[in-house]
């Protein structure tokens, strides 16, 4: 499926990790659970659901500590800590 949007896409030039920190930082968040050099061909679709879904569940401070998922979708999630 493809999704046209009317939308500007910058790219961050190599080493530059200034230009872009928000991408830095999930960067990061994703390596908490996936060591850098994993090969994803060999994970399983689900664990990288998982850690996707728990990207994506977490309440940002940026965000008025909704979560991504709440913000695109407009639902409130519950958390379980």
């Amino acid at each position: 499926m493809i999704v046209k949007a009317d939308i500007s896409i910058y790219f961050a030039d190599p080493y530059a990790s200034w230009q872009q920190a928000s991408n830095e930082n999930t960067n990061g968040l994703l390596r908490r659970d996936v060591p850098k050099g994993t090969d994803f061909n060999k994970e399983s679709a689900q664990a990288l659901r998982r850690v996707v879904e728990k990207i994506n569940l977490m309440p940002r401070k940026l965000l008025n500590w909704k979560s991504a998922y709440e913000v695109y979708y407009g639902q409130r999630v519950a958390l379980i800590t």
